[in-house]
């Protein structure tokens, strides 16, 4: 659309639909960009996305050895040389809960949270970033994994769906309903009844049961009460039209492709948080390469074993040049990532990075033994929300002998046991949520705030 519209045509960008009894902001729309933009230039909505890569890194390859401005890249993360003014590296940060409960890496990724046996998860930064945006967008969130376990959790510790078909996600984006809105939305508020009158007969239930049933039945009525919360607020977006999706993004992204193109899977997913982004569908996006025991091969590039197979190396010269293979291989697809956020323009003429920030990561530093201090994390983007890039961020410095590459055993117990006990991951997940306007002075097990 370009702007022959006449000024008095221009709506406010709070503009609210009541057809249905409730008020919803309109999404991000051209006509809400005033006409002489460069004069009065509209500010970016804040986005951010979270991509998380199992089993951890091979280290010794990994691993950046000098702090600050004037660092070297190291094997794995050659592929972001050319991004080095708008990446931020990060050493030596953990998360205490997950030390000694290796199996919980990825759920508390984002959560920072302390799972024991019988524990119940806390939310997820991209779920409390989503509580500030979602008024703004179509989608809270958009959950994107290669297994069944998303990096999202709602805050009754209801852990959200992924979808992993590119089609799928799609269609769940851009397309219109089958057989309408009149159908579309007479099976959403026929699913809304049956939630609602499942929830009734269950609370009569609970008025019988003892303690034990009732605690039984939380989670459960949490996930109806989640379920219950996007029904209805799908129906109350159906009256919002589609942004529209050129010919070439829709070739780009309407399209599956087999786990034996992993590469071709892995930019087609990033082409599509591009494209949410860009329409401003949703602000918030994860994408999960795959959990810690189902991260998938990479047959393309000589890779027929598993990640987690990979990591278990026990010193095998082969498996560990393949595992440093896939962690180029991996950050290679992140680096297409952060090169289509840049050349992606916003509505008001600026690249989509500069207000979204991208970190890519895991919840695991050392796969062999299982090691999670040190986690290898890159940061990129948010220039917009005050991000300053171009160093090495590194919690280690000051608090051991320095890094040993050429001493494995020694190098690998600082994988295994955090060097700077302080520096918690939700540290930074923290900043992350008051750079997207999130209202908090803590987040999971935050005992200061990290600055970029």
């Amino acid at each position: 659309m370009s702007h022959f519209l006449s000024q008095s045509w221009l709506i406010d960008r709070r503009h609210a639909l009541r057809a249905l009894g409730t008020c919803i902001s309109l999404p991000l729309l051209e006509c809400m960009v005033p006409l002489h933009a460069a004069e009065q230039a509209s500010a970016s909505p804040r986005r951010s996305a979270f991509i998380y890569l199992a089993n951890g890194v091979h280290s010794l390859n990994y691993q950046i050895t000098t702090p600050g401005a004037d660092y070297q890249f190291s094997q794995s993360l050659k592929p972001l040389e050319k991004h080095r003014d708008i990446i931020t590296p990060i050493s030596g940060l953990h998360h205490p809960g997950s030390l000694s409960h290796h199996h919980n890496c990825i759920k508390i990724w984002l959560t920072g949270g302390k799972l024991g046996p019988s524990d119940r998860n806390t939310i997820s930064v991209d779920q409390k970033m989503a509580e500030v945006t979602a008024p703004h967008t179509r989608y809270p969130s958009m959950e994107i994994a290669i297994t069944q376990e998303s990096l999202s959790w709602t805050a009754d510790g209801v852990q959200l769906p992924p979808m992993r078909r590119c089609s799928e996600i799609f269609a769940s984006l851009f397309e219109e309903p089958k057989g309408g809105i009149a159908a579309q939305r007479r099976a959403l508020r026929r699913k809304a009844s049956v939630l609602d009158d499942n929830l009734a007969e269950v609370r009569r239930l609970e008025q019988k049961m003892g303690a034990a049933d009732k605690g039984r039945l939380d989670q459960y009525l949490s996930s109806v009460r989640e379920a219950e919360i996007r029904t209805r607020r799908a129906d109350a977006w159906l009256d919002t039209p589609l942004p529209p999706i050129s010919d070439a993004d829709r070739k780009r992204t309407d399209r599956d492709i087999p786990d034996t193109q992993a590469g071709d899977y892995f930019r087609t997913v990033y082409d599509l948080m591009v494209l949410a982004f860009q329409t401003d569908v949703t602000r918030v996006a994860t994408f999960s390469l795959g959990g810690e025991g189902q991260a998938i091969a990479i047959p393309e590039i000589g890779i027929t074993e598993s990640r987690h197979q990979l990591s278990h190396h026990g010193g095998d010269a082969g498996y560990i040049e393949k595992l440093t293979n896939y962690d180029t291989f991996a950050i290679e697809q992140y680096s297409y990532f952060l090169s289509r956020l840049q050349e992606t323009k916003d509505l008001n003429g600026r690249p989509l990075l500069g207000s979204t920030m991208a970190l890519f990561g895991s919840g695991m530093s050392y796969g062999h033994s299982h090691g999670n201090a040190n986690l290898p994390l890159v940061l990129a983007g948010g220039s917009d929300l005050g991000l300053q890039h171009g160093r090495h961020l590194d919690f280690n410095q000051g608090h051991f002998n320095g890094y040993q590459l050429d001493k494995p055993g020694e190098h690998y117990a600082l994988c295994s046991r955090p060097a700077n006990p302080d520096a918690h991951m939700s540290n930074l997940l923290l900043m992350m949520a008051q750079r997207m306007g999130v209202e908090t002075d803590t987040f999971g097990d935050s005992n200061s705030v990290i600055e970029v």
